[in-house]
């Protein structure tokens, strides 16, 4: 018989009771063990040449919502551990989630959040607010410091589209975070990860408020191909394995992922672009 059940198959009584509407404060009094930053880990630095890292995201404000676009490299060490990797998700109907750093622990928590957001929903009859949202998410971040000051840091990216603005093009807000879950708004782009250097200083240049979505996607995906160029833990577009950008968005209408044969048509024409004027 499954551990914690009684002889009628039936789950333990705290499943039945009305609780938090924290799905992590849930699982923290039935099941601790089964949270990230609750394992016992060996003592020194754990991370070294055992686990595979994951890298640059990047968001970017625009007149619809907001955008978020990853590369799809993940590495361990030198080696390139996966070359297509999701590092971008919808975390619920209106916002997305990104991540850098230990893909293991960095897929998890984004798992646990998605969850997490919707046992909130069921529980209340109501979504969260945008900052509410942020900061579910920081704590989870803060509970994984102790995974972090071994090496095994997450830090994830946060965006989402408002629905309590007062004007549409106001609506797409973006947040990042630190290790200790400290947690700031940003303003019109950001980016994280090993290439967020490079993918900063390439949207610097371009970003302006009030942009498309079209050119936010354009935007992205440039901002990623600089940031490979300079990082070798950013895989740029893949033409011969069809590998390309991860590109999502979040507007009025809900959450997009767009099509591999949309990221292609961008990034080939990036490329073509490139290829008229190439630099060093």
């Amino acid at each position: 018989m499954p551990s914690g059940l009684d002889h009628s198959g039936r789950p333990p009584a705290a499943f039945h009771a009305a609780g938090s509407s924290s799905f992590t404060e849930f699982l923290s009094s039935v099941a601790p063990e089964l949270l990230p930053g609750r394992r016992p880990l060996p003592p020194g630095m754990a991370a070294e040449g055992v686990s595979a890292h994951a890298t640059t995201i990047v968001a970017i404000a625009c007149a619809d919502g907001v955008l978020m676009g990853g590369d799809r490299r993940a590495t361990m060490g030198n080696l390139i551990a996966q070359r297509d990797i999701e590092k971008v998700f919808a975390a619920d109907a209106y916002s997305l989630v990104g991540m850098a750093g230990t893909a293991g622990f960095g897929l998890e928590m984004i798992r646990l959040f998605q969850v997490e957001l919707e046992h909130y929903e069921k529980i209340e009859s109501s979504m969260l607010s945008l900052e509410g949202k942020a900061n579910r998410l920081a704590s989870m971040v803060r509970n994984n410091l102790g995974a972090a000051m071994q090496g095994l840091a997450v830090v994830p990216l946060f965006a989402g589209f408002d629905v309590d603005a007062k004007s549409v093009d106001k609506a797409g807000r973006i947040f990042s975070f630190d290790v200790a879950g400290g947690v700031y708004e940003e303003r019109g782009y950001d980016s994280i990860g090993s290439g967020s250097l490079f993918a900063k200083s390439s949207l610097k240049k371009r970003y302006r408020p009030g942009i498309t979505t079209d050119e936010a996607v354009k935007l992205a995906i440039e901002a990623l191909y600089d940031a490979a160029d300079d990082d070798t833990a950013t895989g740029g577009p893949d033409l011969l394995r069809n590998i390309f950008p991860v590109i999502m968005t979040a507007t009025v209408e809900g959450t997009r992922r767009y099509g591999d044969d949309e990221t292609r048509a961008v990034a080939e024409q990036i490329i073509a672009e490139r290829s008229e004027n190439p630099t060093p």
